[in-house]
Order: structure tokens, then sequence, then C-alpha cells
């Protein structure tokens, strides 16, 4: 250090002429420069994205459990109304030609049903073969399908 550097204070002790205190320039300083603001700016812009795309996604696509759960239980309960009837005694249970279509009771859910013979190996033959196989179809509002099979028998 130079002697125009140092100054002394009242006590005797050298002290710089520009303190930690004065010189705005001091490394004690604390803070960011401009340009790590900028690069804190541009990564924040890169990286919010990212995150915030799926969130809203996700809140998009939220109904859809909904609506899969309430496709699903009105097909299980138009499936239980058709298994409580007997094989050969009811006309619930009479071979359809092609899908019936049945009220589901839900506003934009359509239900439609199918019974048809089949043998032990699941082909359709022209005539009883002592099974009958029952499709329930539940289409949601965005047009989704949703199918159950059971296969009932006559017994003894």
């Amino acid at each position: 250090m130079g002697k125009r550097e140092l100054k002394e204070n009242r006590k005797g002790f050298a002290m710089r002429k520009y303190s930690a205190i004065r010189n705005p320039r001091s490394t004690l300083e604390r803070g960011f420069t401009l340009i790590e603001i900028i690069i804190l700016i541009v990564m924040a812009g890169i990286i919010i994205p990212a995150i915030i795309v799926p969130f809203a996604t996700g809140i998009r696509e939220s109904k859809k459990p909904e609506m899969v759960t309430t496709a699903m239980y009105l097909a299980h309960q138009r499936m239980e109304e058709l298994m409580k009837f007997n094989y050969g005694r009811s006309p619930e249970l009479d071979p359809t030609a092609g899908f019936a279509p049945f009220a589901t009771g839900v506003a934009n859910y359509q239900g439609e049903y199918e019974i048809v013979y089949v043998d032990s190996n699941f082909s359709t033959p022209s005539s009883d073969a002592g099974y009958k196989r029952i499709i329930v179809r539940v289409t949601d509002p965005e047009s989704s399908n949703y199918e159950i099979y059971a296969v009932v028998t006559n017994f003894p």
C-alpha cells in the first residue's frame, strides 16, 4: 500500500482511505449483479413452464376418472339387473339381435347390451348350447366405451 492510501485515525491506527463502508464496490457488499438477475429470469422462464404444464394438463383431465367410474358403475348396475333373471324362464335374457339400448338414468351416458348364445369355446352357435354371453357397454360423454362381460348357464 502506498502512503496516499493510508490515513491515520484519532487513535493512531492506520486506516485505508477507502473503507468497506465507504466503497460501494467492496467485496463485503452483498447482492446480485445485473447479469445474475438476467440469468435467473431466463432460467425461471425455462423451468417454470416445464413445471406448470403437467399440472394444467392434470387439472383438465381430472374429470376423466370420474367419468370412467360413473360409466363402469352404470355398466355393472345393468349387468346385475340382467344376471338376476333365470336362464330359460325370463324374456329379459332372450338373445338380442345386436346391441339393444337401455336407459342409464344419467345425462350424456348411453348404454347398450347384447345377449347371445355361446358354446363352451365362446363361439356363437345358431341355437342354445347351454350358455349365454351378456355384454354391457356404456359410452361416456367423451365417446369412450366401457364394456363388461358375463356368461350365464342353464343349471338343472
